[in-house]
């Protein structure tokens, strides 16, 4: 299989294995799910009735005061009393073995390639930390909006890209699906490939 170059001259040989495969819609749409949910804190926490403070003696007695019957200050439907089902700190995360997650990743990366939305470039070197001369670059290649995926951290490529909107630069190690179905159009270094080639066979 080959993808194609940014200059539109050459092509770049890659593996089938990694770049190839069936789009499985229901393992990718699992895998970005649990991403997400994985991302939650999970922190909240309210009182129930027995761990608000007070509420130790009954306000009035059971008859006689012409009153609805009470058994505590800290009741639920009393102003200052405890949640009926207070919330509790938990976790959200969903299981998600290492085959699916690569599988989801192939999936992705195979359907970006099938559609021509994922390029590569020999690499990606900027003369200085400007965010103009990186939106030039992009814009020669009709990349307004894209994932710019990386072998190694460039503080350059980081600094002129943070300030486009819709440009995402990340490292091979830190690929996941939710910045690959957040972007139309990925664009990748050589060396980001090979590298994926390794991790994904």
């Amino acid at each position: 299989m080959k993808l194609k170059m940014v200059n539109g001259a050459a092509e770049l040989q890659v593996s089938e294995a990694a770049f190839g495969r069936e789009f499985n819609e229901a393992l990718v749409h699992q895998v970005i799910t649990a991403y997400r949910a994985a991302g939650r804190a999970g922190t909240k926490a309210q009182k129930s009735r027995a761990e608000v403070s007070g509420g130790g003696k009954k306000p009035w007695s059971q008859k006689g005061t012409g009153q609805a019957r009470a058994g505590s200050n800290r009741s639920p439907i009393w102003v200052g009393g405890g949640k009926t089902f207070a919330a509790k700190p938990r976790s959200f995360e969903q299981k998600v073995n290492r085959k699916m997650y690569r599988g989801a990743l192939r999936a992705m990366l195979s359907e970006l390639a099938r559609t021509e939305r994922l390029v590569v470039t020999e690499s990606l070197a900027l003369e200085a930390a400007k965010t103009k001369l990186l939106a030039g670059q992009l814009k020669a290649w009709s990349l307004e909006s894209a994932l710019i995926v990386v072998e190694a951290t460039d503080e350059k490529l980081f600094l002129a890209a943070r300030n486009l909107p819709h440009v995402e630069v990340i490292e091979v190690s830190a690929l996941n699906p939710l910045s690959l179905a957040r972007h139309d159009k990925v664009l990748m270094t050589v060396g980001a490939v090979k590298m994926l080639e390794e991790r994904l066979q």
